[in-house]
């Protein structure tokens, strides 16, 4: 196409994060075209990166950016807005689930690792002017944490145990300390347990040296179990401190497989449940309302240009949110 548009645009080739000159995005029938203010790394991206999903197009998922073509809602544009990222066919129900989805720059859509992406209109949440557009991008992993709450029943006094200090720990640890006093985020970092425990959630310091078993004598087993540990192995941590009739959510996606131990699983008759996207705008919610703070989990900001060196922070192990300004 003679004087085709292009923009800046990150991919993964070759086991290298790449700055690509890539086409702007084709807004299809109903779609918006937004330009990307600020992005967030997800652990998501990173296993991407390690071949997860198998997907080849633009990553990027977490975004809060400015709304520049919208034919189907032109009240929106030059409103910011954040996205629910599951494309649907739109016939079925649930387009979470919809067999023919795609997902924002995880599965068959690109996403907004660039300076521009093409999202469907009607997926599209304004953001209240009172949230800052740094805490807007939290917007879609809050939105999973808070999902939890959805999924479950809890009681004021439910039992949970979240494991995972990264990012998305914190956040689901946040997330249901809104529900239930008797949250405990176990870690093996105490600066990042620090972060939940100065917004009133309970924490435990894991040894190095500790086992689920030693835990579980120690602790006590829970209601509810939540794996975030962004490993392999955190399904067979979660299970030991289940209660009997109890629940584990699975928040951790990872290109390694997991090896689950069933038979505790079926002895104690315990729930194995998957957990991925939630509400936008119960999110967009909890932030306007300043139930949960997100600003000190942002570990840096690194401009667009330095995209590479951003990404390799947000692998090094202890890191936290790393986002992408893209406001140029």
């Amino acid at each position: 196409m003679p004087n085709q548009p292009f923009m800046k645009a990150i991919r993964f080739e070759n086991g290298a994060v790449v700055t690509v000159d890539a086409p702007m995005p084709e807004q299809q029938a109903g779609d918006a075209l937004v330009r990307v203010l600020m992005a967030g790394i997800c652990a998501t991206d990173i296993a991407i990166f390690h071949g997860y999903a198998g997907f080849t197009g633009i990553p990027g998922h977490e975004f809060v950016g400015v709304v520049e073509k919208c034919p189907d809602w032109p009240e929106m544009e030059g409103k910011r807005v954040v996205a629910d990222i599951n494309f649907g066919c739109g016939t079925c129900a649930d387009e979470k689930h919809c067999t023919h989805r795609r997902v924002l720059g995880i599965r068959g859509h690109n996403g907004a690792f660039a300076a521009y992406c093409a999202v469907p209109a009607k997926n599209l949440y304004p953001v209240p002017a009172s949230v800052e557009t740094r805490p807007a991008a939290f917007t879609e992993p809050l939105a999973a944490a808070l999902e939890i709450t959805r999924q479950t029943p809890l009681g004021s006094r439910s039992r949970v145990a979240v494991l995972g200090d990264g990012c998305l720990g914190i956040l689901c640890a946040l997330g249901l300390r809104q529900t239930t006093e008797g949250v405990v985020l176990l870690g093996r970092h105490q600066e990042k347990l620090s972060i939940a425990s100065q917004q009133k959630v309970n924490t435990f310091l894991m040894d190095t040296h500790a086992d689920p078993a030693a835990l579980a004598s120690q602790l006590g087993v829970f209601d509810i179990t939540v794996d975030a540990t962004g490993n392999a192995e955190g399904i067979n941590w979660c299970i030991p401190l289940t209660r009997p009739g109890g629940t584990v959510l699975v928040k951790t996606t990872t290109f390694e497989k997991s090896n689950i131990d069933m038979a505790p699983v079926v002895v104690n008759e315990l729930t194995i449940k998957g957990s991925r996207c939630g509400s936008m705008s119960l999110a967009l919610d909890v932030l306007q309302n300043h139930a949960v703070d997100v600003t000190p989990l942002i570990d840096a900001v690194y401009p667009f240009s330095r995209f590479p060196e951003a990404f390799a922070r947000a692998m090094e192990k202890g890191s936290l949110k790393v986002l992408i300004d893209l406001s140029f």
